[in-house]
């Protein structure tokens, strides 16, 4: 403690306060907070002689005020107010100061009608559907046949007996993992989001129910919170809601998976009717029995009309027609393959004469004949030998040596 505070009334043991001075002291600061406007749920109306003692409870927490007002403006108030009603009050905190306690005087009171709550309930609705809460492509498919079902409901509630009931009677064997909590009142929003998130959590439960089958509108508000619609959109597991309100449908039923009318119509929505699917069996397996009975009739008959063609009634006659037709191609081919060489060996005589009347040989067997001198070249002119030299003439047939004696 700073030295300077020392003697100080109420700051020392020294110089202690009086019980009036410090409930004066409290009186006075809460008296500077002025007026606020609250709106709750009345928990409690207790009237008493010209003054009716109050106790205003949160809507959503397990929290609450004391309030008084005066019988006058509490019998002036243009709308009967009871336990249970929803009011928006405006208040002055005030100090007892002889009994040290805080109530609130309540100088306005309104009751908030179901028309304003709608209206409420309308702009978060819009609000969540803007945001893409309520749009159908993010719903999960419900399983065909879950491993097990979580089922949030009321505590011993009809609502828990219609879905466990008339699940089992659909599948017997189906498993249910169940928490009871508060489905209307303060601690409904608290305690249905814990077990969505506990539920949610456990790996084997493949779709949980929320059920508690209808009842008055303001115990439905729950149903509609901004936190609760969140979490229900925030969890992996599929989401069924029997909320079984018609008129004035909560916001969970938007944001759910599936929307169911009643908890029975969410146990035959979860679940398949064994007896049912038994039916559906049988009824598959004989419509597949009398496909394949017509189908084997059906080819029965195509193998009868082809046995009975002729090629198949006697097939020796089928291999003396290929036999015939084959004869009558050999033929054919005989023919043909014959004018083909006949034609290229009269075209190969052609060029073989005309060969031979362009070669030397052919040359020398009319009549001419080849002369090479000694160094065989070929003598093309007589300018080209001298007197006395040899010269090689070649003939047609055979070949003689001359000598040049005159030029």
């Amino acid at each position: 403690m700073d030295q300077s505070e020392l003697g100080k009334p109420g700051l020392d043991p020294e110089s202690p306060l009086a019980v009036h001075s410090v409930s004066t002291m409290i009186g006075e600061y809460i008296g500077r907070l002025g007026t606020i406007w609250i709106e709750g749920q009345l928990a409690e109306v207790n009237p008493r002689k010209g003054l009716t003692y109050l106790s205003l409870r949160d809507t959503d927490r397990d929290v609450s005020l004391s309030l008084y007002i005066a019988s006058g403006v509490m019998d002036s108030l243009a709308t009967t107010v009871e336990q249970g009603s929803r009011v928006l009050v405006q208040v002055k905190a005030d100090w007892w100061a002889k009994r040290g306690s805080l109530q609130f005087k309540v100088l306005q009171m309104r009751a908030v009608g179901i028309g304003e709550l709608m209206a409420r309930l309308e702009a978060l609705r819009n609000l969540l559907a803007a945001e893409g809460l309520f749009n159908e492509d993010r719903k999960k498919p419900l399983p065909f046949l879950p491993r097990r079902i979580g089922l949030i409901c009321g505590q011993a509630s009809d609502a828990m007996h219609d879905v466990i009931e008339n699940a089992k009677r659909r599948w017997p064997d189906v498993q249910f993992e169940v928490r009871e909590v508060a489905v209307q009142g303060v601690n409904c929003v608290r305690q249905v989001s814990d077990a969505l998130t506990e539920l949610d959590a456990i790996p084997d439960i493949d779709v949980i129910v929320i059920a508690r089958g209808g009842g008055a509108f303001e115990d439905l508000l729950p149903f509609s919170d901004e936190s609760l619609i969140r979490v229900v959109a925030g969890i992996e597991t599929p989401v069924v809601a029997a909320i079984g309100h018609e008129e004035d449908r909560p916001l969970i039923d938007y944001v759910a998976d599936y929307r169911a009318s009643t908890p029975t119509d969410a146990a035959r929505k979860i679940v398949p009717d064994v007896l049912q699917e038994i039916s559906d069996l049988r009824n598959a397996q004989t419509r597949m029995q009398s496909l394949i009975s017509a189908g084997i009739t059906r080819l029965e008959q195509q193998l009868a009309l082809t046995r009975s063609r002729p090629a198949l009634a006697s097939p020796a006659t089928l291999i003396s027609q290929r036999l015939t037709e084959n004869a009558g191609l050999r033929s054919a081919i005989q023919v043909k393959v014959k004018n083909v060489i006949e034609l290229e060996t009269a075209h190969l005589a052609g060029s073989y004469a005309t060969l031979r009347a362009l070669s030397p040989q052919g040359t020398l067997e009319r009549g001419f004949s080849i002369v090479r001198n000694s160094n065989n070249k070929i003598i093309k002119s007589s300018t080209q030998v001298n007197v006395g030299e040899e010269l090689r003439v070649k003939f047609a047939e055979g070949d003689l040596v001359t000598r040049v004696e005159k030029n």
